[in-house]
């Protein structure tokens, strides 16, 4: 497949530095009703827009990243697109005095991947007021694992410790606990005295989890109890729930009072029931994660508290592979297929 350029290419490379010359992309272009997608070789006129040019050292396939994939999807706002919702590598040009040549950054969110060619590709360009200076402490290869899924789970731990989360206050549960966000959320739970449950559909993964720091190990069935009732026992002081539907509901009736839920997840569907009784009787929290607008500021933030904050020296045991462009379409179908444990690194640089 041989896309043509994405519409809205950004300025010529005179405006930005000495072009790079070509590069290798993963392209997803819409046709008709089904989707092409491939290994492409491009211009560095093809880069969209922005002010700052980046050699992509370190990319990771995110459960979004896979939806692209599919025939119809709204994920994908252009066509042809390069996906890769999060990239980590080198400043080779900026036309921000703040992004200096040489500097290690990452970038994630916004419309990176989804309506702006993202990480799946040697090259990137993106508006400066994306870019995350690599805080001290983190490679490029680090942030990469860390990733949107680590900086969802950060941010979930960020927004629960506002509403008054403390390790004291009761087990933490973590559903979904052995994908990309699940198996963060652990290591960073764990990492900061929280006693961590880990629920998952997958019981084969029981020792991986502990692993990673949990404590105990449960099934999305545990997490049922007594469902004639409109309120479970008070069990959880907090949760991060990485997959929505039933299991949210379930997690909700069971928090103790004053404890909150972190929601970012919706593999198990993107509706839930629930009666106003957890929000009442409870005085329970249901605090949404969004990791696409959080704003610059903040995002940086938080990318400073990960590199202090993150065992990093853990985070290679969340590395499920590595593979190059040629393998990232193998690697989004089995992210879409839940086959996935921990975290898939993309190196376009083969």
């Amino acid at each position: 497949m041989t896309p043509s350029p994405p519409v809205g290419s950004g300025p010529a490379p005179a405006d930005v530095g000495q072009a790079p010359g070509d590069y290798s992309a993963f392209v997803v272009a819409r046709n008709g009703d089904a989707v092409d997608a491939g290994v492409s070789t491009r211009a560095f006129d093809d880069l969209p827009g922005g002010d700052v040019v980046i050699r992509v050292d370190w990319s990771s396939v995110n459960y979004k990243d896979g939806m692209v994939l599919r025939p119809g999807n709204r994920v994908a706002r252009v066509s042809p697109l390069v996906p890769g919702v999060d990239l980590a590598g080198t400043v080779l040009s900026s036309r921000d005095p703040s992004i200096e040549t040489g500097m290690q950054v990452l970038v994630h969110g916004y419309d990176l991947g989804v309506a702006h060619d993202g990480g799946f590709a040697e090259l990137a360009r993106v508006p400066s007021e994306w870019v995350v200076p690599l805080p001290t402490g983190l490679s490029t290869r680090h942030a990469a694992i860390v990733g949107t899924a680590g900086f969802t789970a950060a941010l979930s731990l960020h927004r629960l410790e506002q509403n008054g989360l403390a390790p004291g206050n009761g087990p933490v549960v973590v559903t979904g606990a052995s994908g990309g966000v699940g198996s963060m959320a652990v290591i960073l739970f764990a990492a900061r005295g929280y006693e961590v449950v880990a629920s998952t559909g997958k019981t084969a993964e029981h020792d991986y989890l502990v692993g990673l720091g949990a404590s105990e190990v449960v099934g999305r069935d545990a997490l049922e109890a007594a469902p004639e009732r409109t309120l479970a026992p008070e069990r959880w002081g907090g949760a991060v729930d990485c997959v929505g539907g039933p299991t949210l509901t379930a997690v909700l009736r069971s928090l103790r009072y004053g404890a909150a839920v972190a929601a970012s997840g919706l593999t198990g569907g993107n509706t839930f029931e629930s009666s106003v009784f957890p929000f009442i009787v409870r005085n329970a929290s249901l605090i949404g994660i969004d990791t696409v607008r959080t704003p610059i500021a903040q995002r940086r933030r938080v990318w400073a508290e990960i590199a202090t904050r993150f065992p990093i020296s853990g985070l290679e045991a969340i590395v499920a592979s590595e593979v190059g462009l040629e393998g990232v379409a193998t690697a989004l179908d089995a992210i879409q297929a839940g086959t996935v444990r921990g975290r898939i690194l993309v190196v376009p640089h083969g």
